[in-house]
């Protein structure tokens, strides 16, 4: 099955203006590997959305069929072959 990575409209022009990243899993994989995997070939998309240490920005929001992964296990959160994992820029101001 196919589990998709969604892009904010900020990011989609790293990624050839893709909205949707799919990503082949025959079974549940963590986060870190789907998006390892979804951003291949876009190194500047990866350092965009993780840190060096292969973490999620602070400012971006991850999540995984509805869940915040920083509230679940982070880069560690399950990824089911079916699930729709979606990216989001983090919106703040003064």
């Amino acid at each position: 099955m196919t589990a998709r990575v969604v892009l904010p409209g900020l990011l989609r022009d790293l990624a050839e203006g893709a909205a949707e990243l799919p990503v082949e899993l025959a079974a549940e994989a963590p986060l870190a590997e789907v998006l390892d995997r979804a951003f291949e070939p876009w190194p500047i998309l990866a350092s965009r959305v993780r840190d060096e240490r292969g973490q999620i920005r602070r400012h971006v929001n991850v999540f995984v069929d509805g869940e915040d992964a920083k509230r679940a296990d982070g880069v560690q959160t399950p990824v089911s072959p079916s699930s729709t994992v979606h990216v989001i820029n983090a919106v703040s101001g003064g």
